[in-house]
C-alpha cells in the first residue's frame, strides 16, 4: 500500500498571518474575562487563541515548544486539548518502544 503524504498547507500572506496571530493573542487575553462567566467558557476561548497563534506564528511555536520542555505534563494536556497529530504520533512511538 503506497504511503500518501498530505499536501503542504499554503502559506498565507504576511498581513493575514499577523491579523490571525493578533486575534489569537486577543482571545488568549480575553479568556480570563470569559472564565468568570459560569461554565467552562474561558478554556475553549484560550484553546482557540492558542491554536491560532500556533498555526500562524513561528515565534509562538518556539515559545510553546520551550514551555512544553520545561513543563512536560502541562504540554501533554495542551497537546490533548489541541488534538495535535504530532503528539499522537509521539505517544504511539513511545508505546511501541515500551512494548518492544
Amino acid at each position: 500500500m503506497p504511503v500518501v503524504t498530505p499536501a503542504p498547507a499554503p502559506r498565507r500572506n504576511p498581513a493575514a498571518r499577523t491579523a490571525l496571530t493578533g486575534l489569537g493573542l486577543a482571545l488568549m487575553l480575553l479568556s480570563p474575562v470569559v472564565g468568570i462567566i459560569p461554565g467552562p467558557g474561558g478554556i475553549p476561548v484560550f484553546a482557540a487563541g492558542l491554536a491560532l497563534v500556533l498555526r500562524n506564528s513561528d515565534k509562538g511555536k518556539r515559545l510553546f515548544v520551550r514551555a512544553k520542555r520545561r513543563w512536560p505534563k502541562l504540554g501533554y494536556y495542551a497537546d490533548i486539548g489541541l488534538r495535535r497529530s504530532s503528539a499522537r504520533r509521539r505517544r504511539a512511538r513511545e508505546k511501541a518502544a515500551v512494548a518492544n
